[in-house]
């Protein structure tokens, strides 16, 4: 199945598991979107000034900063506190945590790749 091309929209992945990143850097691609990942999540911020990024697709579960206390970060800009964010992870408490924080959407590993798009596609 072939997906319509949408190149002006942009999605940082920021996730600490080189496999994971590259897995759904291919799969977003797929789906169309231009993608940046950032694998430090210490860089988030930077990354987000430089890119400008469409929607944050951001792992919480991640040594140095966790994606809980970076979305608190990114809130706390105003320059970015209307940026869609979906956060992941495998742990049972995850979406309480995303919920807790103001991510706009969660989804749980394994990823359900119809439901990844879906969410993504819903936000931008």
């Amino acid at each position: 199945m072939e997906r319509r091309r949408e190149m002006s929209k942009k999605i940082m992945i920021c996730d600490d598991d080189a496999g994971i990143l590259e897995m759904m850097e291919m799969i977003i691609d797929e789906y169309g979107f231009e993608v940046i990942t950032e694998a430090n999540s210490l860089n988030v911020l930077k990354g987000l000034e430089r890119e400008r990024p469409d929607l944050l697709l951001l792992d919480i579960w991640m040594p140095l900063l966790s994606g809980d206390q970076v979305l608190r970060n990114i809130k706390a800009d105003a320059q970015f506190d209307a940026l869609p964010v979906i956060m992941y992870s495998a742990s049972a408490e995850g979406r309480a945590i995303a919920e807790s924080v103001g991510a706009d959407d969660y989804i749980a590993k394994p990823f359900d790749m119809n439901d990844l798009e879906s969410k993504i596609r819903r936000l931008i």
